[in-house]
C-alpha cells in the first residue's frame, strides 16, 4: 500500500472524520475541573467507539485514580512482527478567558480551512489522525502491518498524575518496541520537522516570611524586614548578568550537541519578528550566546513564574509585608539530574536569603528529560514516512515543553517517537485553539506511512 492509496482513503474520508472529530471537540473534558468528570467520561466512551468502530478490538477504559483512559488493540500481525502503541490524550486544557475566544471554545466552526476549538489540535485531532490512519489500512489491506496498541489518556493536561501507576500495572498489555506520540508541532506546514527530546521539569514553591504580621509602614517602614524584597531579591538572583542560571552545578551535565543535531537547529529558519509577534513581545532575552531556538529546546532554564506579596487589591494598603511567595520552574535538558538540581535549589536558597527570614521550600514535581538518538532506527523510519508526505526531509527538533512521554520510554524500556502535526500558532492553552485541516489530512497519510515502515523495525 502506497501513500497515493492512503491519499485517496483520506480524501473519501474527510466529511465523516471532520464530522467525527468536531462531535469528540464538542465534550468540555477539562481534567482540571471536578465539574467536567462526567465530560472526561463521556469524552472516554466516544474515543473508545471511535476505535471500536475503526476496527481496533479489545477496547476497554482503564482507570487511572479514577479518571478513564482508553485502550485498544489490533494484535493480529503474529509475534514475530513488531508492536507500537500509540499514546495521546482526551482531556483538555480550561477555557478562561472565555471573552477572548471569538466563538464559544466548545461551538468548533470551521472557516478557510482552519478548525477551532478547544482540543482541536491538543490533542482530540491528532488522536484522530492515528486512529483514521488505523481504519484506512485495515479497510484497504484487512489487516495491519505490526501489532498495533493506543493508550489515549484523561489526565494529560493536569500532569498525568497516576499515568506511572497505570503503566506499571498494565506494563505487560502495553509492551511495545516502538512508542509513537502525537501531541507535538512542526516548524510550519511547509518545514516539516520532528521532535527528539523533550525538556523535564522541576518546579519550586518557596514560602517566606519576616515578622509575624503585616506592620504598618509608617512606623515600621524602613527599620523592620520587608518579604517582598527578600522574594524580589532571590527572583533577581536567580539569573546573573548573562541570563545564565545561578544554582551551584546546574550546567555541569548539560552537553553540548552533536554535529548532526547543531546542524539540524542551524537549518531551521527564524524569523525574530515573526518569533515575537507570535509571542505578543516587543524584544527576546536569554542565555547569551545561544539563539532562540537553543534557549527554548536544549538549553535549561529556570523561570519565576509566580511572585506574591502584600495587598493587590484595588487602591492600596501601606503595610511592610511580613510572607511572600516565590513559584520557579526549572527545565531540564538530557542527563540533567532532577534530584540533583532540587538539592542545588535547596543550598541556593539557604545561602541566598538572608539569617532572619523564615523560608520554606517545597519541590513539585519531578519530570526527568528524553531523548531519542537522531540514528535511531525507529526515528530514521519515522523521518522517511513525513519525507513521503511532505516531500522534504523533516528537520530535527528539541522540545521545550514537558510531558509523560518520558514514563512512557522508562516504564515500558521503548523509544519515543514523535508525529506530531500541531503549529506554533496552534494557540495550545489559549484561547482560539485551532487546526489547519491540511495538516490533519497529511499527518494521516503520514501515520498509515509510519506503520507500515515500522514493520521493518527489527529486522534494521
Amino acid at each position: 500500500m502506497d501513500d497515493l492509496t492512503l491519499s485517496d482513503y483520506v480524501n473519501r474520508s474527510k466529511d465523516r472524520v471532520l464530522g467525527s472529530l468536531i462531535d469528540w471537540l464538542r465534550i468540555p473534558s477539562i481534567s482540571a475541573d471536578p465539574g467536567h468528570a462526567g465530560d472526561i467520561a463521556s469524552s472516554a466512551e466516544f474515543c473508545a467507539e471511535m476505535l471500536r468502530s475503526a476496527g481496533i478490538e479489545n477496547v476497554e477504559l482503564l482507570s487511572a485514580g479514577g479518571v478513564p483512559a482508553v485502550y485498544g488493540d489490533w494484535l493480529g500481525a503474529g509475534s514475530m512482527a513488531p508492536s507500537v502503541l500509540v499514546y495521546g490524550h482526551h482531556d483538555v486544557q480550561p477555557v478562561d478567558p472565555l471573552d477572548e475566544w471569538a466563538a464559544p471554545p466548545f461551538e468548533p466552526t470551521v472557516k478557510d480551512n482552519v478548525l477551532r476549538a478547544r482540543g482541536a489540535s491538543d490533542d482530540k485531532g491528532q488522536v484522530i489522525m492515528q486512529i483514521e490512519a488505523a481504519r484506512g489500512l485495515l479497510g484497504a489491506l484487512g489487516d495491519l502491518p505490526v501489532n498495533l496498541k493506543f493508550l489515549i489518556e484523561g489526565e494529560e493536561e493536569v500532569g498525568s498524575p497516576h499515568l506511572d501507576e497505570l503503566l506499571e500495572r498494565e506494563r505487560e498489555r502495553l509492551s511495545a518496541d516502538v512508542i509513537v506520540v502525537s501531541d507535538t508541532t512542526m516548524l510550519a506546514p511547509d518545514i516539516p520537522s520532528t521532535t527528539i527530546s523533550t525538556r523535564g521539569l522541576i518546579a519550586f514553591d518557596v514560602g517566606i516570611r519576616t515578622a509575624e504580621s503585616d506592620l504598618h509602614s509608617g512606623i515600621w517602614g524602613g527599620t523592620v524586614p520587608n518579604a517582598a524584597l527578600v522574594a524580589a531579591g532571590l527572583a533577581a538572583g536567580l539569573h546573573d548578568s548573562d541570563h545564565r542560571v545561578t544554582l551551584p552545578g546546574f550546567y555541569d551535565r548539560v552537553r553540548e550537541l552533536t554535529h548532526r543535531e547543531a546542524q539540524s537547529l542551524a537549518d531551521t529558519p527564524f524569523d525574530r519578528v515573526e518569533f515575537c509577534r507570535q509571542a505578543g513581545v516587543k524584544e527576546l532575552e536569554g542565555e547569551a550566546g545561544r539563539s532562540p531556538y537553543e534557549r527554548t529546546g536544549t538549553r535549561p532554564t529556570a523561570e519565576v513564574v509566580a511572585l506574591h506579596s502584600g495587598y493587590g487589591g484595588p487602591g492600596m494598603k501601606t503595610i511592610v509585608p511580613a510572607t511572600a511567595n516565590l513559584k520557579i520552574a526549572v527545565r531540564l535538558v538530557p542527563e540533567q539530574s532532577a534530584d540533583e538540581v532540587d538539592a542545588s535549589f535547596r543550598a541556593w536558597v539557604a545561602g541566598q536569603a538572608p539569617k532572619y527570614a523564615e523560608v520554606t521550600v517545597t519541590t513539585v514535581g519531578g519530570v526527568a528529560p528524553l531523548m531519542t538518538p537522531i540514528d535511531h532506527p525507529a526515528v530514521r523510519i519515522l523521518g522517511e514516512a513525513i519525507e513521503n508526505v511532505w516531500g522534504k526531509q523533516p528537520l530535527f527538533t528539541r522540545s521545550g515543553g514537558s510531558g509523560p512521554e518520558e514514563a512512557l520510554g522508562r516504564i515500558l524500556e521503548a523509544p519515543v517517537i514523535f508525529l506530531g502535526i500541531g503549529l506554533a500558532d496552534d494557540n495550545y492553552h489559549a484561547p482560539n485553539e485551532r487546526l489547519e485541516l491540511n495538516q490533519l489530512w497529511r499527518g494521516t497519510v503520514a501515520a498509515g506511512q509510519l506503520l507500515l515502515g515500522l514493520r521493518s523495525l527489527n529486522s534494521r
